[in-house]
């Protein structure tokens, strides 16, 4: 059998077939250079020398990975029935992961805290306490699961501290004694405000770059993150603000932090709001002491988007994503649970 290599310069022009030379192992083929090639009778596979090992002709090292960027936001937390701080708002996280190909990406969307209403068992006991958002959640087999977490509620008049969360909800109007804001969740979010017990005015609750304001100050939910993972700037995850109660002249309540923060009520009159859907903005908290019927307001829902080479894109989704484009980028939107296979 022949065993010299013959190098060609140029091109070789074969019509008809082309048959490689036959060998049991790679071992047969003595002195390879790069581009040698043979025909493995052992595997049945046509092999080709890379300089540094022989190779499958047409098999890849790997499935190929593509780089997805990630927004996983939670839900934001409900406010407390009567005299309520700031529902915290939901946790945040982004960065990016490789994907496999063929995996199935499962995305879970959590919604935001419902308010607190009287005598209704919440978060404390039967006090009319709100609820905490919802986790959200990114996983799949080659990947730790990345978990946002639900923004803490409020305090109100009937107990003093906010709860914790993804950030922590802020302190109830009380009138005496004080309160502190909840701890938020460290990478997450913040902590919510604290209660001086002199001033009548719920503190804010924290969102997801600074913490609820202080009732002594503002009662004003924390600032939110701002992303642009969608193509537009965009702020997420703000703090409820305080709701404010009637007891020595008019007082205002706080505002939601940027990014779907809802506002407090003012001692005057009703005024307060929801977070905002998809946003994991915190709800405004509740006016107390000339409305003992006024509830609490509602969390705003989380959202997850993804971002990923729109020639890395295989359409293959569930849960009804919205898909846009951003120059050379498809963005996913989940607005409610879903999956994506890579």
């Amino acid at each position: 059998m022949l065993h010299e290599n013959i190098e060609l310069t140029g091109s070789l022009s074969v019509t008809g077939s082309f048959n490689l030379p036959l060998h049991a192992t790679t071992s047969d083929y003595p002195n390879p250079i790069t581009g040698s090639m043979y025909n493995d009778t052992t595997d049945n596979v046509a092999k080709i020398f890379n300089g540094t090992e022989w190779i499958v002709i047409g098999e890849q090292e790997g499935p190929p990975a593509a780089e997805i960027e990630y927004l996983v936001v939670a839900g934001g937390a409900g406010s407390s029935f009567f005299g309520s701080g700031g529902g915290g708002a939901g946790g945040l996280l982004s960065s990016s992961f490789e994907a496999t190909s063929g995996t199935v990406y499962t995305i879970t969307v959590g919604a935001g805290g419902a308010r607190g209403l009287s005598g209704t068992a919440g978060q404390d006991s039967t006090t009319g306490a709100g609820f905490n958002g919802v986790n959200s959640s990114l996983s799949g087999a080659n990947i730790t699961t990345i978990t946002s977490v639900g923004g803490g509620t409020s305090a109100n008049d009937a107990f003093a501290n906010g709860f914790d969360g993804g950030s922590g909800g802020g302190a109830g109007t009380q009138a005496s004694g004080g309160g502190s804001g909840g701890s938020g969740t460290v990478g997450q979010g913040n902590d919510g405000g604290d209660q001086s017990g002199v001033n009548y005015r719920g503190a804010g609750g924290g969102g997801a770059s600074s913490a609820g304001a202080n009732s002594n100050t503002t009662g004003n939910g924390g600032t939110g993150k701002q992303s642009s993972i969608t193509g537009t700037a965009v702020y997420y995850a703000g703090g409820g603000g305080g709701g404010a109660r009637t007891h020595q002249g008019t007082i205002s309540g706080g505002t939601g932090g940027t990014g779907g923060g809802g506002d407090g009520d003012s001692s005057s009159a009703i005024i307060g709001s929801n977070g905002t859907a998809n946003t994991g903005g915190g709800a405004g908290g509740s006016q107390g002491y000339t409305n003992t019927s006024q509830p609490g307001y509602s969390g705003g829902s989380g959202v997850v988007i993804l971002r990923l080479l729109t020639t890395n894109y295989t359409g293959t989704t569930t849960g009804s994503p919205t898909v846009t484009t951003d120059g050379s980028y498809t963005i996913l939107k989940f607005t409610s649970s879903g999956t994506y296979t890579a």
